[in-house]
């Protein structure tokens, strides 16, 4: 099962850079929100913590388990989620975003899945 998260994760950040290589910076964004989310859960998955694939309790435990408790990644990480959701909301339900932004958003999702490729090799 983890696996197969994680092959989702890296499918979706090949798919947002896609997009955004192609002007299409909403639907980027989207796909790079899922691509943290996924590997969020791939994490999760990874020391035995099974839930719901939801977007707040996702958020919350693994901000729980990898930042208060364990204290596993740096702290400038702990938001990225969040950060990431919002953007996403911005770019499907609110104005859309810009070509900035939606670089941005691809920069952070690379980072968080860099972080949790790391973490689970």
């Amino acid at each position: 099962m983890k696996e197969s998260f994680i092959l989702r994760a890296k499918e979706n950040i090949t798919a947002a850079e896609l997009l955004f290589d192609n002007g299409l910076y909403n639907a980027s964004a989207n796909r790079a929100y899922y691509s943290a989310l996924h590997a969020a859960y791939t994490a999760l998955l990874d020391i035995n913590t099974k839930l719901e694939l939801d977007h707040k309790t996702v958020q919350k435990e693994f901000s729980n388990n990898f930042f208060n408790r364990r204290k596993v990644f740096p702290s400038k990480y702990k938001d990225y989620l969040k950060e990431l959701q919002m953007t996403r909301n911005d770019a499907d339900y609110h104005g859309g975003i810009s070509k900035n932004i939606a670089r941005m958003q691809l920069k952070l999702a690379k980072e968080f899945l860099d972080l949790v490729l790391r973490y689970i090799s």
